[in-house]
């Protein structure tokens, strides 16, 4: 029997979109570098909705690593 090899966790990283408290936007990655660059994105589409917050998340170790804007 061969050990098997294994990949990046699927769904691994988890954008949230909240706009005045409310979810509004989910979305999942297996790639962090990727997961970064939505982040990235969605401020520049979402950023101006009222109240955004983008959040990033690592849920396997259930760990944030990006919030923005910094200041709720």
């Amino acid at each position: 029997m061969t050990p098997q090899t294994t990949g990046p966790t699927p769904d691994r990283y988890h954008l949230t979109l909240t706009t005045t408290g409310r979810p509004a936007m989910h979305g999942w990655w297996s790639s962090e570098t990727t997961a970064r660059g939505k982040l990235l994105d969605w401020v520049g589409e979402y950023g101006s909705s009222p109240g955004a917050r983008i959040t990033l998340t690592d849920a396997d170790t259930d760990t944030v690593l990006m919030v923005w804007p910094d200041e709720p």
